[in-house]
């Protein structure tokens, strides 16, 4: 996944008292001519624009971090038919078995050398295939991708106002900008193991940008300033210099935040509304692309500068005016903000979004959380960060009252108060206002933007449970991994409620491994098939727990194969994507040699392949047109058109074990309350939950 240099465009102010007239074609290459930077050959791996000096101790461990391993084909093999076994007949699972021995008879040998061949001298052999099933998404980012965080409500409760919580929040958050970017940030470990830091280099100053042909990150390494949404309205100002040391105090942030506040105030929420140009961020990718193009066509205009600005951007900061009445209420706001429309307009949060971006929300009533872009980082990535933000603010306060108190980071900036203000060098700490130029096609536009976005809203339930009877600690001392416990009670519920098993998801972490994701674990075993059974029918207690005890064992066992990379999902995703790449250049080379364009009676150049739609999930290959081939034997020695699909990916199963009903993940600590993400298919679930000490959060 390349990523596109952004170069920060002088202040809105400064254009506007501009005589001359703007050179269009500058502007619209410079800020968002996404076609022309990248060309094919730049579609290389995150690897190579990653940190190349690494004199801090944030990457220190990275030169010794091994490559994700590519399993043995056979192991894999055998792992699919496993993780298959409980949600197929015998008449399906024979048919799995003879779709899985074509395939290590003809095309799966071929596509394990190719494969191979692909990794020799990259960073990793998934890594620019898992990137692309997300930038090739074409549908929303809402709900089917970006999760989100809640955060706990400050342990002071005079600063749970939105200014100050906000002000607060921001600085430990640039706190956290400063550490990454002087390579002092301390570096995960697990167990003493340590961990892979790329996907920190990706968390701040990213934005996803469409175009026709997918989208693409752009990255501005050297940003300084940050985005705030109040009420649908834009605004932007300088909170760093070129050192990446913060300017400004929490107490001038507080001020810069409560004159926005004020100043999007002035204008009615209802004709505010009709410029929130944010809910174009929602949109499917390819009308969003065009409507691009459509803000940056009149070079007599801001919008190329505006979208600029917002593109660059450290972060986005969303004020909220409402203040959602119940935690569902709250968490559904995080996810996707609040649908209400007052006299035909859309006044809902969901307009005071930029989802192409990282966003911190803060509400009226001070309640935080963060919605993120989930291309290029996991959950235990900003997790990180969201720790370390809430604990900066309570040791920030602490600090304020002693003096003597303990800072979070290694270094911190000199104070702004302090200094000359010519140190700052060209900076606007001021607040600037976006102002678009609403053409008639862009308000058309957003409107249908809205409508779509609200009915995606109300097509999908939001429910939270605050379980205080036992947590963590309980669950321990009774011999059961708590992450397996809750897993097999999501099992049981479920079959409780529908009497059957359905394909569950769960993600494990990866990144012992260099530029490591995640594998994902297969929940639903026999074993755990069995504990449902025993559970619900007339049995005794102890035969319950005996089930239960078996099903947890099965899936911590499956959780740490997974950890070790040694599942079966990415490696037969990196699989299919070489028999897709073989595809293309086979078309290609036949167009040519017919003297054609495009390929020939083959499948389009397009990759086209279902991207994850839970953190992290498995995406899903498309369909062959010619049909189920499983069960069809092909002699090795045959030379096979590669545009016939193998028989494992045409084989039902595999279709089976890519729509997941049950998307879960378990991701969290003190720092938060809640956190969550949409549901993968239409009649599924998304289950985020944290397990504490004494209690467990869904």
């Amino acid at each position: 996944m390349p990523a596109r240099t952004i170069t920060m465009p002088k202040s809105l102010n400064e254009s506007l008292a501009d005589q001359q007239p703007p050179n269009t074609e500058t502007d619209r290459s410079s800020l968002n001519g996404i076609k022309e930077a990248y060309s094919p050959s730049e579609r290389e791996p995150l690897a190579k624009s990653g940190p190349k000096e690494k004199p801090g101790i944030t990457y220190a461990a990275q030169d010794q971090l091994p490559k994700l391993p590519i399993p043995e084909l056979e192991d894999t093999c055998r792992k699919f038919q496993a993780v298959l076994a409980p949600l197929q007949n015998q008449r399906e699972q024979d048919d799995t078995a003879a779709a899985v021995r074509d395939f290590l008879k003809t095309d799966g040998p071929e596509l394990q050398a190719r494969l191979k061949r692909y990794a020799t001298g990259k960073t990793s052999y998934i890594e620019q295939f898992w990137y692309d099933s997300y930038l090739n998404f074409d549908n929303s980012v809402v709900l089917n991708l970006n999760p989100f965080f809640l955060l706990e409500d400050d342990p002071t409760p005079a600063r749970n106002n939105q200014v100050t919580r906000a002000a607060s929040l921001v600085i430990s958050a640039l706190s956290f900008v400063r550490a990454v970017r002087k390579e002092e940030l301390p570096p995960d470990t697990l167990r003493g193991t340590p961990l892979c830091m790329y996907q920190y280099s990706r968390l701040f100053s990213t934005a996803r940008i469409p175009t026709e042909s997918g989208c693409q990150i752009a990255q501005d390494s050297g940003s300084r300033h940050i985005v705030v949404l109040c009420k649908g309205q834009f605004y932007w100002f300088d909170v760093m210099d070129d050192n990446s040391d913060i300017i400004m105090t929490e107490k001038d942030m507080a001020l810069n935040l409560q004159v926005i506040v004020d100043d999007a105030e002035a204008t009615p929420i209802q004709e505010a509304a009709k410029g929130a140009l944010g809910v174009l961020s929602t949109e499917n990718r390819k009308i969003w692309a065009g409507l691009r193009d459509v803000l940056t066509r009149d070079g007599e205009s801001n919008n190329a500068e505006c979208l600029g600005i917002v593109d660059s951007a450290l972060f986005i900061l969303s004020l909220d005016y409402t203040e959602p009445k119940n935690g569902a209420e709250l968490c559904g706001n995080m996810l996707c903000g609040t649908s209400e429309v007052v006299k035909g307009v859309q006044i809902g949060t969901c307009t005071n979004r930029w989802y192409d971006k990282m966003q911190i929300i803060v509400c009226k009533n001070g309640s935080a959380g963060i919605n993120f872009e989930h291309t290029g980082v996991d959950g235990h990535t900003v997790l990180r960060m969201a720790s370390d933000v809430y604990t900066d603010t309570i040791l920030r306060f602490a600090k304020s009252i002693n003096g003597q108190a303990p800072s979070l980071w290694t270094s911190t900036s000199p104070d702004p108060s302090k200094r000359d203000p010519n140190s700052f060098g060209d900076v606007s700490t001021t607040p600037h206002k976006l102002e678009w130029d609403m053409q008639p096609e862009l308000s058309t536009a957003l409107r249908f933007a809205e409508t779509r976005l609200a009915d995606l809203i109300q097509q999908n339930e939001f429910e939270i449970l605050e379980f205080a009877g036992y947590g963590k600690n309980f669950i321990t001392s009774m011999g059961f991994s708590p992450d397996a416990f809750v897993q097999m009670a999501f099992q049981a519920a479920y079959y409780g409620l529908y009497g059957r098993v359905e394909n569950t998801y769960e993600p494990a972490m990866t990144k012992v491994f260099l530029h490591g994701r995640t594998e994902a674990i297969r929940v639903a075993t026999l074993e755990s098939v069995d504990f449902v059974k025993t559970f619900w029918a007339d049995n005794s207690s102890q035969q319950k727990v005996d089930a239960l005890k078996k099903a947890s064992q099965k899936h911590t066992a499956l959780t740490k194969e997974c950890a070790k990379a040694m599942g079966q999902d990415r490696h037969l995703y990196a699989l299919y994507c070489v028999w897709q790449r073989a595809v293309d250049e086979e078309g290609a080379e036949a167009a040519s040699s017919n003297g054609c364009s495009s390929p020939v009676d083959g499948p389009s150049s397009e990759p086209g392949m279902s991207p994850p739609q839970g953190p992290s999930e498995s995406p899903s290959p498309p369909r062959s047109s010619s049909g189920n081939n499983a069960g069809k034997s092909r002699s090795p020695s045959s030379k096979v058109p590669l545009q016939q699909i193998p028989s494992l990916f045409s084989d039902p199963g595999y279709d089976r074990i890519n729509n997941t009903i049950l998307s879960t993940s378990n991701c969290g600590n003190p720092a938060l309350r809640h956190f969550g993400f949409g549901p993968s298919s239409a009649d599924g679930f998304g289950i985020g939950y944290i397990i504490k000490d004494d209690s467990i959060s869904i």
